[in-house]
């Protein structure tokens, strides 16, 4: 099972944190090429943001299939391929000479492969390995995005700085086919039994009994309220993190004017802070009601998102954003802190709400949700910003949405009420057979 009493559940979980690192690090560099894109094709935001809109679509559409590859094929499997994927594709852009040849490699292919090297492939790993900690594993999986964002996102604006957009994206597909892809081929596994193991925490009594239990199906999902109360908040998160704030922030910061130096500081430091966030969202998923965290959470995003919206509203009140950039540090903290930290305490719900079903194909239907409000998130600004010159009503839709999904969240029902349909279903289940 295990080696120096180290279950392989960790292992699991270290090499699932290091692919979504490198696919989404990848994935979230996407802001860094919009200027340069822009003047190498001559072309406006708005075009360049199509990009993100066609891939953030690709990437949404599929996930329930992932989620169904996931609960044919294994994890392993799909993770490794679509991690091939995103490097060849990402070495490909490099021969691009066009605005469509990178819709197809960046918009289509990598985007296929993003889908695959994801929170679904991974948050599916964290819930077959681990019974007990499995929120405290989700967050910290999670992480690996914030972790992503932390190393490779200013790492390619720095390189693009120095060897221009082309090298940026060749050594980006290097680490990518050369470093990560063969780690994940001599370490991920499927399952526990394929190295003779049980799950993380999980009791064989535990294994037995929670067998007959299945609260719903398939088609009763579609049906359930916690479903879309899940789904629709879901969304949200994807149109405010992913969506706006992953690709629009560092051309909302250029056109404040903040210097390079400083837009990698921030854009470090929100990265930062969100692995922070992540890692302690995970604890707090697995010790508190995760309804009102969740909603605590889209509520709290809702203030720092008006915190940009209160100080690009007014020529004085931007003069002092850009004299003080430690407001600028001040936002990218807080936005952190609750920027990827909603995916914990959202699987950990789904699987309560939703327990012993196909959670490959659920999970894909949860997060294509968030990838359509992320291709909306990163298209939508694109285009107010060509139409007004300012992301004001990109904020201002962004904040009402926050506060929808803050009310949802409130109104989702209790686990524990879940939890005594799936202790009585169990105990019906064994009294018939006995």
């Amino acid at each position: 099972m295990s080696q120096r009493n180290i279950h392989y559940a960790w292992i699991i979980l270290i090499i699932s944190f290091l692919g979504v690192l490198a696919a989404q690090g990848v994935r979230l560099s996407f802001g860094a090429f919009i200027g340069p894109w822009e003047k190498q094709f001559s072309v406006s935001r708005g075009t360049i943001s199509a990009i993100s809109f066609v891939s953030y679509i690709v990437f949404a559409i599929s996930q329930p299939l992932i989620g169904k590859m996931i609960d044919r094929f294994g994890i392993r499997s799909v993770f490794i391929i679509s991690m091939l994927v995103v490097g060849g594709a990402t070495l490909c852009s490099f021969y691009a000479t066009s605005v469509w040849q990178l819709l197809i490699i960046y918009g289509i292919i990598a985007s296929l492969g993003f889908g695959g090297a994801s929170g679904l492939t991974a948050s599916v790993a964290v819930t077959k390995w681990f019974d007990a900690k499995r929120g405290f594993a989700l967050g910290l999986v999670e992480a690996g995005f914030g972790a992503g964002q932390m190393i490779l996102v200013p790492a390619s604006v720095l390189l693009i700085g120095y060897v221009g957009w082309k090298y940026t994206v060749m050594i980006l597909g290097m680490f990518i086919v050369a470093v990560v892809t063969p780690v994940l081929l001599f370490f991920l596994r499927n399952e526990p039994s394929d190295v003779g193991a049980s799950a993380y925490g999980r009791r064989e009594n535990d294994a037995k009994t929670a067998m007959p239990d299945q609260l719903a199906t398939d088609k009763s999902v579609l049906k359930s309220r916690a479903f879309w109360f899940l789904i629709i908040p879901f969304f949200v998160c994807g149109f405010t993190t992913t969506g706006l704030m992953d690709t629009h922030l560092i051309p909302f910061t250029q056109n404040c004017g903040f210097a390079p130096g400083v837009i990698s500081v921030a854009v470090a430091t929100l990265a930062a802070f969100n692995i922070i966030g992540t890692l302690i969202s995970g604890i707090v998923a697995d010790r508190w009601s995760n309804r009102i965290f969740l909603s605590l959470l889209y509520f709290i995003r809702a203030l720092t998102i008006a915190l940009l919206l209160v100080f690009s509203s007014d020529i004085r009140l931007l003069a002092i954003f850009l004299e003080y950039p430690v407001l600028l540090f001040a936002f990218s903290l807080s936005f952190g802190l609750v920027d990827f930290s909603t995916v914990a305490p959202t699987i950990k719900l789904l699987s309560t709400y939703f327990h012993k079903q196909s959670i490959g194909l659920i999970t894909g239907w949860l997060f294509m949700s968030h990838q359509i409000g992320s291709a909306l998130g990163s298209y939508i600004p694109g285009l107010l910003f060509d139409w007004s010159g300012s992301y004001q009503l990109s904020f201002s839709i962004s904040i009402a949405l926050l506060i929808a999904a803050g009310m949802m969240s409130v109104l989702l029902p209790e686990t524990w009420k879940i939890d005594e349909r799936v202790h009585g279903k169990i105990k019906a289940e064994l009294h018939r057979g006995m």
